[in-house]
C-alpha cells in the first residue's frame, strides 16, 4: 500500500478510473468487512457461547467505522496531509463524502488523488478507496476489542470507537500509507498493516488493559480476573475459515490493482498461514508432549497471516514459507510469555499474535524483501533485504522500520490512554459490573 513518487497534491487532469481495479478492490473490501464480524465468532469460538455479545460488539464496530470514517476519518487518514501528520479533513469531497452536494462526481467518477498517475496510478475512485480503507479501520478496532470481553462498559467502548476512527487509527495510516505522510517520506514500508493494523491494535489494547487494571486495583483486586478458554469447536472452525478467506481481500487487495502481483500475494499469504499452522502445532507438541488442540491450530493460522501481512507484496512464496515456519515457535514463545501476566487477561491472543507477530513482520521487511516483487506492488524504491544482498540499503531500511514502530506504538498508546482516561472520568470508571455479567 505504499507509493513511489510525489509530484503534486492535486492532479492537473482527472484520469479515467480502471473498472477492473475498482471491481477487484470493492470485492476485497467486502472480504475485509467479513473479518470484523469473524473476530466476534473467534471470541465465542475460544471463550464459549456465553460471550455471544461479542457478535453485537463487532456489528456495532462495523457501523461506527463506516459512519465516522465517512464523515471525517477517511480524510484525516488519506487526504493530503497537513505537515505530514494528519490528512486535511476538508479536502474534496469534504465532510461526509461530499455532504448534500447535488452532484456526486467525486464519488461517481473522479479518481482519488493518490490513485492518479502521479502516485498509485491504479485509477480507484473515491468511493472504492473509501470502502476499502473503512473496512481496514473496522477490523483494526475489532482486534483491539478482544481484550474488552465483558469487563469494560459497552458505552465506554463505543465512545472510544468514535475517537479511534477520527484520530487514533488515522494517524499511523496518514504517516505510512499516505504519500504525503512523514514516515512514508522517510521510506517506511508496511504493505498491508503489520504496524498500521496489528501493531497499532496491540498498542491501543495495552492502553485499555492498563486503564482497566488501574481500576481493578482500586477495587482491591490483586490480579485481573481471568477469562478461561472454553472451546466451541464449530464456531472456532467457522471463525478461522472466514478470517482466512477474508485475508484474501486484506493482503491481495492491498495491491490495489487486479494484476499478476495480486496473485503472488495470494500465494505468499496462504503459504505463510499454512506453514505457520504446521509449525505452531509442531513446536507446541515439542514443548508439552501432547497434541495441541483446535485453539492452537487456529492461532497458528492467524500468526502466519499476521506475520506475512506487512511483507506479502515484497517477498517470494519461498520466503513466505520460511516466515511461516518462524512464526510457529514465535507464537508459542510469545503466548507463554504473556500468559504469565497477572494484570490483564488476553485469551484471544491480541498481544502474542497481533502485537508480536505484526511488529516482527515489519522488521522482517529489511531481511526478506526483494525489489522485483516490491516494484510489482508499486514500491519501486524498497531495497532488497539483508538476506538478498541488500547490504547498507537494507540496514538503513531496518533502522527506518524500527524507528517507525517506536513512533507509532508510542503515539497510539498515549492517545488511546488519554482518550480512555477522559472517558473513564466522564463515566465514573470504565469497568463493567462483573456481578451483573455486563
Amino acid at each position: 500500500m505504499m507509493l513511489f513518487s510525489i509530484q503534486s497534491l492535486i492532479p492537473s487532469a482527472i484520469p479515467v478510473s480502471s473498472s477492473a481495479n475498482n471491481l477487484w478492490v470493492i470485492i476485497a473490501a467486502l472480504l475485509v468487512f467479513t473479518m470484523t464480524i469473524s473476530v466476534g465468532l473467534l471470541e465465542i469460538g475460544e471463550l464459549g457461547e456465553k460471550f455471544s455479545s461479542s457478535l453485537t460488539k463487532t456489528i456495532i464496530i462495523t457501523g461506527i467505522a463506516l459512519v465516522v470514517m465517512a464523515i471525517v476519518g477517511f480524510n484525516t487518514a488519506f487526504a493530503p496531509t497537513i505537515g505530514g501528520v494528519i490528512g486535511n479533513p476538508f479536502y474534496l469531497p469534504g465532510l461526509a463524502l461530499g455532504s448534500f452536494a447535488p452532484n456526486a462526481t467525486s464519488l461517481l467518477g473522479n479518481v482519488w488523488w493518490s490513485m492518479t498517475p502521479q502516485y498509485f496510478a491504479d485509477g480507484l475512485t473515491t468511493g472504492t478507496y473509501f470502502l476499502f480503507e473503512a473496512a481496514f479501520a473496522s477490523v483494526t478496532l475489532a482486534l483491539v476489542g478482544v481484550i474488552v470481553l465483558k469487563k469494560m462498559k459497552f458505552s465506554a467502548f463505543i465512545a472510544f470507537a468514535v475517537v479511534y476512527f477520527m484520530l487514533i487509527w488515522n494517524l499511523p495510516a496518514a504517516w505510512i500509507w499516505n504519500p504525503t505522510g512523514w514516515l512514508y517520506n522517510m521510506g517506511m514500508s508496511d504493505f498491508a498493516g503489520g504496524l498500521v493494523v496489528h501493531g497499532a491494535a496491540g498498542a491501543a489494547g495495552l492502553a485499555l488493559v492498563y486503564r482497566m487494571w488501574m481500576e481493578e486495583k482500586r477495587r482491591g483486586l490483586k490480579k485481573s480476573p481471568s477469562v478461561p478458554i472454553n472451546i466451541s469447536a464449530g464456531w472456532l472452525t467457522l471463525a478461522i475459515l472466514l478470517l482466512w478467506i477474508g485475508w484474501f481481500g486484506f493482503n491481495p487487495g492491498s495491491v490495489l490493482a487486479f494484476n499478476s502481483e495480486a496473485t503472488v500475494v495470494v500465494l505468499t499469504t496462504f503459504l505463510a498461514a499454512a506453514t505457520a499452522f504446521l509449525s505452531t502445532m509442531l513446536f507446541r507438541y515439542i514443548k508439552v508432549g501432547v497434541m495441541p488442540g483446535l485453539d492452537w491450530a487456529a492461532n497458528g493460522v492467524l500468526m502466519g497471516l499476521i506475520v506475512i501481512t506487512p511483507l506479502a507484496g515484497f517477498v517470494s512464496p519461498a520466503s513466505a514459507i520460511v516466515l511461516g515456519f518462524i512464526a510457529g515457535p514465535l507464537y508459542v514463545f510469545a503466548e507463554g510469555f504473556f500468559a504469565k501476566m497477572k494484570w490483564f487477561t488476553d485469551p484471544i491472543g491480541l498481544f502474542p499474535g497481533h502485537l508480536v507477530g505484526g511488529l516482527f513482520g515489519v522488521i522482517m521487511i529489511a531481511f526478506f524483501a526483494q525489489n522485483s516483487f516490491a516494484a510489482a506492488s508499486g514500491n519501486l524504491l524498497l531495497p532488497n533485504g539483508l538476506l538478498f544482498g541488500g547490504g547498507g540499503a537494507a540496514l538503513a531500511q531496518l533502522g527506518i522500520e524500527i524507528f517507525g514502530i517506536m513512533a507509532v506504538m508510542a503515539t497510539v498508546f498515549v492517545l488511546s490512554y488519554i482518550t480512555i482516561s477522559v472517558i473513564s472520568k466522564a463515566m465514573h470508571g470504565i469497568l463493567a459490573d462483573y456481578r451483573k455479567g455486563s
